[in-house]
């Protein structure tokens, strides 16, 4: 019979007889009857068989629907048979020992925790307690307490925390149970009420007799110890406990022994335990200060000096450069103040604000630096960064989303009276010209056609298509629309720089003359090198003496105007080749030395085959036909500066050209953050290397540059520059600060600086260290720009990207919370890049991004006015209001030309939609001022779709809303030392008057029923790549946030999202999942929202667009 039951068993399959044997436990917990005990652990012992011997018994026992982890759960609560409980045990350590934490998330979720933690409560009242027992509990609950948060919780209600530590003190020598047991402490740890609670029970002095003396026996239990105690001394007690013991001098002994006998390598992980340690230790000041006492930046550097040349023990040489780091003592920056070098007087101060904190502050300080315990910055970047995009655009915090569907729903508010805005009817003739006085293309009356365009989709051109159909046409046009064909041709053949029209009355005869005169030179190199050794900065001072310009070997003398700019030189050029006379014929400046050296003669030969080579590549298309260097000197002069600049930055003179190449993101060299950083503790460690000189410093008005022929020179003294102070740390290595914005005494990340007396073949190390934000391109393939003043000479006038070992990240300065106006982030970043320089003593620029200045835009408006055919283009240039520093902030509109004066083509004129555009309120974004460049001269220019779009629209135009930021270096502010794109709820006329102004514009346009169609406000972005939108959208805002959907069930015009889309297929820097339409709380004053909730636009806009490059479509890896 025994025999034909057996036979029967095999022929049921695991899963039954796991079903089956599952029944009859659920049976006999049930039953609870005396004696059921045997049958109980003959029941878990087969479980326990089948668990072991078959996976799929253990899938089953965890499987969705299944009951067999209750039942078994429920065993184990209720039985008191020893042999039952240990045979449960081992089952669900076989469940959850495979399959990831999944299995014990189920156990957890059962309530296994519990059940656990008070078995072992129970267990621990036996004397002695039951070591098999111990073991399998301690291990059950290392492997399910990870997956249940609140273990810790639990674990100090049900009074379990100190039997774990007591076994583990009475048992040191029997590892079997104290490996579990301190598997289990550790995951109490992390709980910091327990690990406080533990270490007044000497938890921390029982680790370290574990950990103690180097020894490699029992490497696992020392593995264990060093995690435990990592996770209890990040608890503040703990750590101050081990510091006062010498805890941290005894860690750094024990890692220093471990590395001197792990010669193969291979507990690499207890060095790295102990390193943890050492880690968390140094979270407090206290600990910080013990590791310094104890030597331990020059231990933990040479260590890791000797780690670098084998690469798996890179997480050693990160924890170590983690620690030292942090450990490094932190710096004020070396400033007498970090408030801005340069002090403007407000005719208000405001009441509040980050303006009135600045003025409230208590002398010096912003000389405190806060080393507080909570250590804020203690947290640092890992060599193999992952890209932190913290734009609060795009990453949104719930509780910076407006959620109020009141806030959020637009509701027309002008805020002033119709008689105050009767003010901007100035600015608007267009409403009410009647062309009767203008010679229009034709004067006929013809029939009125409507225009097809005027209720169509807004014609967004692209540069495939200009360069494809119309651009070189276009382009041309405008600046040549007398020239014959070939004059045309004539003029395409000239040097690249010498390719802008010199004078806006400029004759055919005359451009022919010169043109041929030039054509006749062989290259660039006609420049001779008597010119360029006499060539030096350019310099403005104001003067009542004549100016001078220099023909063909001859000094003129022109007579002066009142207040007119002139150049410094120091002596006239005796000899002067014809093509210096023409590059310079008909200025009014004087030109000095440019270049100490000028044209290295051992490199002519190759400098000159190279550039007819690249010449012969570009157009004049590729050279702004309103750029004009005599103009420009002309615009410098009536630009108020608060420094009073008296210098022009030489590539605002010259111009330039795009480079002949493409410039991909840079591929950043592995260790490169790391290696850096260690250079940076080497001025901590051998100091006596450090030379600390300062070679530039804006706040000492005495300074005198360096003579010495190996020390860099610099200067910032031009209109837009910004650089504060330089300090020479190594023979090849410098330290800069910029300088704050204007009334601020923060936002540091534009800089714009010029370098001279370099070498060749030497590479420079610059290190910017007071930038504030807490990432940046620069650590993701950008590069900073350079502008040469030797390979402009050589008619390669370009910004380069240039720089190598470039990254960005957390240094050693820091700034109090208080100066920092209550911000947590103290510490300052730097931006680090090396170049090695081409020429011997050129004169170089170096720039954030292509600077554009405020002098440049007046300029460009003054050609753009001058070049246009009045005939086909209305365009109008008003200045709009006078900013804080007395500087007019202009206003251009730009719309077609009615076809006559005829009523149907006045009204069609007076009644297109109005575009505002709007850009450079941030002034460090330089990048918004030449996409508005791009802007302004596609809309005048002759392409068949800027036609359309002037036939279709009114464009209103503020390029530049912030021109004494612009002016004065500033990052983001104005004089008043607030971000602009903050005020628009309520600007002051008196410290926003571009904003009070702009915004008055939009409301009287709102007040005579023709609200703009669109309004866009063009900015930069630092942080992401490519170029989007932001716009407003109540629903889109609504589905970020957690209320119910229904609450704004209303009808929204999609339309807002017409403009991004088009430009999404047409532009191949555009991205569409870039955008977001969202309303935050944060933003409710800037531009965007402040047009669309107040003034009524639902196309409101902000573009953003990328300060590096992009990362998809025909431009991906590009800068």
């Amino acid at each position: 019979m025994n025999k034909a039951k057996a036979s029967s068993e095999k022929s049921v399959s695991a899963s039954s007889r796991t079903i089956s044997l599952l029944s009859q436990l659920e049976k006999i917990n049930s039953d609870s009857v005396l004696g059921e005990s045997d049958s109980a652990r003959h029941v878990t012992s087969r479980i326990l068989h089948l668990v072991q011997s078959q996976e799929k018994t253990r899938k089953e026992m965890t499987s969705k629907g299944s009951t067999g982890i209750e039942i078994i759960l429920s065993t184990l609560e209720n039985t008191r048979d020893p042999q039952t409980i240990l045979n449960i045990l081992n089952i669900l350590i076989e469940i959850v020992s495979v399959g990831g934490g999944r299995r014990a998330s189920v156990l957890v979720t059962k309530g296994g925790t519990q059940i656990l933690l008070q078995l072992l409560l129970t267990a621990s009242k036996d004397s002695p307690p039951n070591e098999e027992l111990m073991v399998l509990l301690h291990t059950l609950l290392a492997k399910v307490g990870p997956k249940d948060k609140k273990i810790g919780v639990k674990a100090r209600i049900n009074g379990v925390l100190n039997i774990s530590l007591n076994l583990v003190k009475h048992n040191l020598q029997n590892h079997r149970l104290v490996l579990p047991c301190l598997q289990v402490l550790r995951v109490y740890s992390t709980n910091s009420v327990n690990a406080v609670s533990l270490g007044k029970n000497g938890v921390v002095e029982l680790m370290f007799k574990i950990i103690g003396p180097f020894s490699k026996r029992n490497t696992s239990l020392m593995k264990v110890a060093l995690d435990t105690l990592a996770a209890l001394l990040k608890s503040k007690t703990n750590a101050r406990r081990a510091v006062d013991r010498g805890y941290v001098q005894a860690l750094i002994t024990i890692y220093v022994d471990w590395h001197r006998h792990d010669s193969r390598h291979r507990y690499m992980l207890i060095r790295k335990g102990v390193l943890q340690c050492i880690k968390s230790v140094t979270n407090i000041k206290l600990g910080r200060k013990a590791f310094i006492d104890a030597n331990g930046m020059k231990i933990l550097y040479n260590t890791s000096q000797e780690c670098l040349a084998v690469r798996t023990l890179d997480p050693l040489v990160n924890t170590s450069s983690l620690i030292m780091r942090k450990c490094f003592p932190k710096n004020r920056l070396p400033l007498p103040t970090i408030k801005s070098a340069f002090h403007f007087q407000l005719p208000v101060i405001p009441a509040s604000g980050p303006v009135a904190q600045l003025y409230n502050l208590p002398p010096d300080v912003d000389d405190v630096v806060d080393e507080s315990d909570d250590n804020d910055d203690a947290e640092t970047e890992s060599e193999i960064e992952t890209e932190i995009d913290d734009d609060k655009d795009q990453h949104f915090k719930n509780d910076d989303i407006e959620t109020d569907i009141n806030k959020l729903k637009p509701r027309q508010e002008l805020g002033r009276s119709i008689e105050e805005l009767k003010m901007y009817e100035q600015f608007f003739p267009e409403l009410s010209e009647n062309f009767q006085e203008w010679d229009l293309v034709s004067k006929e009356p013809k029939p009125f056609v409507p225009d097809a365009n005027l209720s169509g989709p807004i014609v967004v051109p692209t540069a495939s298509e200009e360069h494809s159909a119309e651009a070189k046409p276009s382009t041309k046009g405008i600046a040549l629309k007398e020239c014959s064909p070939l004059l045309t041709e004539e003029y395409n053949r000239r040097p690249v720089f010498l390719e802008l029209p010199k004078k806006d009355n400029m004759k055919s005869s005359s451009l022919h003359q010169q043109n041929d005169q030039r054509n006749m030179l062989p290259s660039c190199q006609c420049l001779s090198q008597e010119i360029v050794k006499g060539l030096d900065r350019i310099s403005l001072q104001n003067s009542a003496k004549n100016d001078q310009y220099y023909g063909t070997g001859c000094v003129v003398e022109k007579e002066s105007k009142a207040g007119i700019t002139t150049l410094a030189s120091s002596k006239p050029f005796e000899h002067v080749s014809p093509c210096g006379g023409s590059l310079f014929e008909g200025s009014s400046v004087q030109l000095g030395k440019l270049c100490c050296t000028g044209v290295d003669s051992e490199e002519e030969e190759d400098s000159r085959s190279s550039s007819s080579g690249e010449h012969a590549t570009l157009q004049i298309s590729d050279v702004s036909p309103v750029h004009d260097c005599d103009l420009y000197l002309e615009m410098v002069k009536n630009t108020k500066s608060i420094p009073e600049y008296s210098e022009v930055a030489y590539p605002d003179y010259f111009g330039h050209i795009p480079p002949p190449f493409k410039e991909p993101i840079l591929e950043r060299r592995y260790g490169v953050q790391r290696t850096k950083i260690c250079q940076d503790i080497e001025r901590l460690i051998y100091q006596n290397d450090i030379i600390d000189r300062v070679v530039y410093d804006l706040d000492n008005s005495s300074f005198s540059v360096p003579e010495e022929a190996d020390v860099l020179k610099f200067n910032s003294k031009f209109e837009s520059g910004n650089l504060r102070k330089v300090i020479q740390i190594r023979k090849n290595e410098y330290d800069l600060i910029l300088n704050s914005d204007i009334n601020s005494n923060h936002y540091h990340q534009w800089f714009y600086f010029e370098v001279s007396g370099m070498k060749t073949g030497i590479g420079y190390r610059f290190n910017i260290i007071n930038c504030e934000k807490s990432n940046s391109q620069f650590n993701y393939g950008m590069q900073p720009l350079m502008y040469s003043v030797q390979e402009a000479l050589r008619c390669r006038p370009c910004w380069t990207r240039v720089g190598t070992d470039i990254c960005y990240y957390k240094n050693h300065f820091s700034r109090s919370s208080i100066a920092a106006g209550g911000q947590k982030g103290k510490s300052y970043y730097t931006i680090t890049f090396t170049v090695t320089f081409q020429h011997k003593e050129d004169v170089c620029y170096f720039a954030y991004h292509y600077p554009y200045t405020y002098s440049t835009l007046k300029m460009h408006l003054r050609k753009l006015e001058s070049m246009h055919n009045p005939q086909q283009i209305y365009f109008r240039h008003d200045v709009l209001c006078k900013t804080l520093a007395g500087n007019s902030c202009p206003l251009v509109t730009i719309t077609a030309m009615p076809e006559s004066n005829y009523y149907e083509h006045i009204y069609q004129f007076r009644n297109r939609p109005y575009i505002f555009l709007s850009a450079r309120v941030h002034p460090g974004e330089t990048n918004a001022s030449w996409v508005m460049k791009g802007t302004l001269e596609y809309l005048m220019s002759n392409s068949p779709n800027a036609q359309s779009l002037r036939e279709s629209y009114i464009f209103k135009i503020i390029p530049m809303l912030n021109p004494d930021g612009v002016i004065n270096g500033n990052h983001r502010c104005s004089l008043s030392g607030e971000d602009l794109n903050r005020q628009w709820q309520n600007p002051n006329p008196d410290l926003h008057p571009t904003i009070y102004h702009a915004k008055g514009l939009l409301q009287y346009l709102a007040a005579i029923k023709r609200l703009p169609l669109v309004y866009c406000d063009y900015h930069g972005h630092s942080r992401k790549k490519n170029v989007f939108m932001y716009g407003c959208s109540i629903k889109e805002t609504m589905w970020h946030t957690s209320v119910n959907a229904a609450s704004c069930d209303l009808m929204e015009d999609p339309a807002y999202r017409a403009l991004p889309k088009i430009l999404s297929h047409t532009a191949p820097a555009f991205c569409m999942g870039s955008c977001s339409f969202v309303v935050e709380k944060s933003k409710e004053s800037t531009a965007r929202v402040v047009v669309w909730r107040e003034i009524g636009v639902q196309r409101s806009y902000t573009m953003e667009s990328t300060l590096c490059g992009c990362d998809q479509g025909k431009y991906k890896r590009g800068q």
